[in-house]
């Protein structure tokens, strides 16, 4: 593997190899919990990733200059030369003297049956057989694997939450979880935000669309800002539901949730809601949370 970058100098720069973590385990086990629970802290992850390609992704962000400097693979072995390629690419990465870890999930069948059994899916190796004898028969692909594992998880008694604790305390290290929140205003009259985790109205406030000097701006001009503030009611609720939200956010953060879409309505989307939002997203990035602000129906009019 090349881990060099030549500068304009002609000199050869050695270029960081990525930490790589290679997520497998028993299917209906929370693999995929796991693997967004890294993608949340900021690693980059491949789901379903071939094996045999897992060498060559790790000289792609080796190349990167950096930008890539945690690679997270969720591997999913069905068949024998599956699993054969993933150890002849183990060897590889061994070889190159790659930071590797694998994570296992692992779960007791009588779990795993109950969960298939709960969302009316077949066992992806049962075949024309029974849950029992797919879980089966990936247990017996797995179990070298398994024993190869630097950190086994037995999810069968822990709920999402709880996974994702277990793997924030591998891979979060001392820092606090992240919460990023998008802010985004919009007009109720073309409909609620289906991705939105909270909803607020500034419906009670007075209408500057009524006021012709100020109908043709929007909640980013000072005027139209500085009108929506001075209406009885608007600091106040400015104030408190950013009190609230802190009280939200602490609770998000201890539960592993580390996205939030805060949708900030009035009539048209125009001038309250961009206004508040505007306000809202400044004073949520000052107590620390990544904020970016949409206003998804400005301009609508």
């Amino acid at each position: 593997m090349s881990t060099g970058t030549t500068t304009e100098a002609g000199q050869v720069a050695e270029a960081a190899i990525p930490e790589l973590v290679i997520i497998s385990g028993m299917s209906g086990a929370g693999r995929s919990t796991a693997a967004k629970c890294l993608e949340d802290l900021g690693w980059f992850v491949v789901d379903n990733l071939p094996p045999a390609l897992i060498p060559t992704m790790v000289e792609l962000g080796a190349r990167s200059q950096g930008n890539v400097a945690r690679i997270a693979v969720v591997v999913d072995v069905r068949g024998r030369r599956f699993f054969d390629n993933l150890r002849e690419s183990l060897a590889d990465l061994d070889s190159k003297e790659v930071t590797r870890r694998i994570v296992f999930l692992e779960s007791s069948d009588d779990a795993l049956v109950r969960r298939f059994e709960s969302v009316r899916r077949p066992h992806p190796l049962q075949g024309d057989g029974r849950i029992v004898d797919g879980i089966a028969a990936e247990r017996d692909l797995l179990r070298e694997l398994r024993g190869d594992a630097d950190l086994v998880i037995d999810t069968s008694s822990l709920n999402v939450h709880e996974l994702r604790a277990k793997m924030d305390a591998q891979f979060a290290g001392d820092e606090e979880p992240e919460l990023r929140a998008t802010v985004m205003s919009f007009g109720y009259k073309y409909g609620l935000p289906v991705d939105a985790d909270l909803v607020v109205d500034c419906r009670f406030l007075p209408n500057p669309h009524w006021v012709p000097e100020l109908r043709p701006f929007t909640g980013l001009n000072e005027e139209v800002s500085g009108y929506v503030f001075d209406q009885p009611g608007a600091k106040e609720f400015l104030n408190q539901y950013t009190e609230l939200l802190q009280l939200i956010a602490a609770g998000y953060r201890r539960e592993g949730k580390r996205y939030v879409t805060i949708a900030v309505g009035c009539t048209g989307g125009k001038h309250r809601s961009v206004a508040m939002s505007e306000k809202l997203a400044a004073r949520l990035g000052s107590e620390g949370i990544e904020t970016v602000i949409v206003h998804r129906d400005m301009g609508r009019e």
